[in-house]
C-alpha cells in the first residue's frame, strides 16, 4: 500500500511480436487508438484525438457498446521521447508513464499508471492490462486488414459536406464508383444499424449490415461492419468475415475556407485493388455535388 498522502502506481505490460515503428505508430495514431482501446468486447472508444507533443491534449471516448455509459479518458502529454516513452498527466491529476523497447523484433510496452481511489488497484490493474492485451493483439494482427488513407479538399464548409454526403439522394450519386446502384436502408444515428446495399451483376441485391460507432456532426463519422448480406439475407461467412470488425471512419477538418475530408478504412488485402480504384473517383464526385 502506498504512504499517506501518495498514490499507489500500478504496472502492466506486454511483449508484442512487431518491429517497434509499428507498434509506436498503432499506440499513438487516434485512428487506430479506437481499434484496441477497449478492456472487453461490450466497449469501444467511439473517438480520439490526440496532439502528440508535451502540453498537447489527448481525449478518448471510451463507452459501453449499448450506450448505456461513457467517459471521457483525457488529459495532457508531459513528455515525448518518439519511440521511446511517453508521459502524461490525466484531467485527475494521476501520472502515467509508458516505455517501448524493442529486441530481436519484439516490442515490449510497459505502462506504469497512479491508480484512482474508487475502484480497488486490482480492478484498475486487470483493466489496463486487458487494454494492452487488446493493443497486442491489434499490432499482431494487422496486415491481413490494413487501414488505407485518402483525401480531398472540397470548397465548402464541414457542415454543408456532412449533409450532403449522408443525404439519401446524394449519397446514392457520390457512390456510384463503388457500385452502380448503390444506396443505403437505415438511420446514420450513433448506435444505430445501417445497410449498405448494391446490385450485382446477377441482379441479385447485396451489401454489408453495419453499426455507426459514432456520429459527431460536420466533424467524424465512424462505422462498424457488422455482417454480409446477400440476397436480402444475413450471412456469416463468405466475404463477411473478413469485413467483420472493420471500420470506415470519415473526419471533417477546416482549412480557411475549405474543408480537407479524410477517409479512413480497414481493407482486407484481397480488397485493396477495388477500395483504392473505388474511392478517388467516390471522392472527386462528392466534391463536385458539394462545389
Amino acid at each position: 500500500m502506498a504512504p499517506k498522502g501518495e498514490r499507489l502506481v500500478v504496472t502492466v505490460s506486454t511483449t508484442i511480436i512487431a518491429p517497434l515503428e509499428k507498434v509506436w505508430d498503432l499506440f499513438t495514431e487516434p485512428l487506430h487508438i479506437i481499434h484496441w482501446n477497449h478492456a472487453s468486447d461490450d466497449w469501444q472508444t467511439s473517438y480520439a484525438e490526440s496532439d502528440l507533443r508535451p502540453g498537447g491534449a489527448f481525449l478518448s471516448r471510451m463507452e459501453a457498446r449499448d450506450g448505456s455509459e461513457g467517459f471521457d479518458f483525457s488529459g495532457r502529454f508531459t513528455e515525448i521521447t518518439p519511440g521511446k516513452s511517453i508521459a502524461y498527466t490525466l484531467d485527475d491529476g494521476r501520472n502515467v508513464d509508458i516505455l517501448f523497447r524493442e529486441t530481436a523484433g519484439r516490442t515490449l510496452v510497459m505502462e506504469s499508471f497512479e491508480t484512482e481511489e474508487v475502484n480497488s488497484a486490482e480492478l484498475q490493474r486487470n483493466g489496463w492490462q486487458a487494454i494492452l492485451d487488446n493493443f497486442r493483439k491489434y499490432v499482431e494482427g494487422y496486415g491481413k486488414r490494413e487501414m488505407l488513407h485518402f483525401e480531398i479538399t472540397i470548397d465548402n464548409t464541414p457542415e454543408n459536406i456532412y449533409r450532403i454526403m449522408l443525404e439519401s439522394e446524394s449519397y446514392s450519386k457520390w457512390t456510384k464508383p463503388f457500385n452502380p446502384e448503390s444506396r443505403f436502408t437505415g438511420s446514420w444515428d450513433k448506435g444505430e444499424r445501417i445497410l449498405f446495399l448494391g446490385t450485382g451483376t446477377d441482379g441479385k441485391s447485396g451489401g454489408m449490415l453495419c453499426r455507426i460507432r459514432e456520429n459527431i456532426p460536420g466533424k467524424f463519422v465512424s462505422i462498424e461492419s457488422l455482417r454480409e448480406v446477400v440476397d436480402g439475407k444475413e450471412v456469416t461467412s463468405r466475404n463477411g468475415d473478413v469485413w467483420r470488425g472493420a471500420l470506415e471512419n470519415y473526419t471533417l477538418k477546416p482549412v480557411g475556407s475549405k474543408t480537407l475530408l479524410c477517409v479512413d478504412t480497414d481493407v482486407p488485402a484481397e480488397f485493396r485493388q477495388y477500395i483504392e480504384e473505388a474511392w478517388p473517383r467516390a471522392l472527386e464526385s462528392l466534391k463536385a455535388l458539394c462545389e
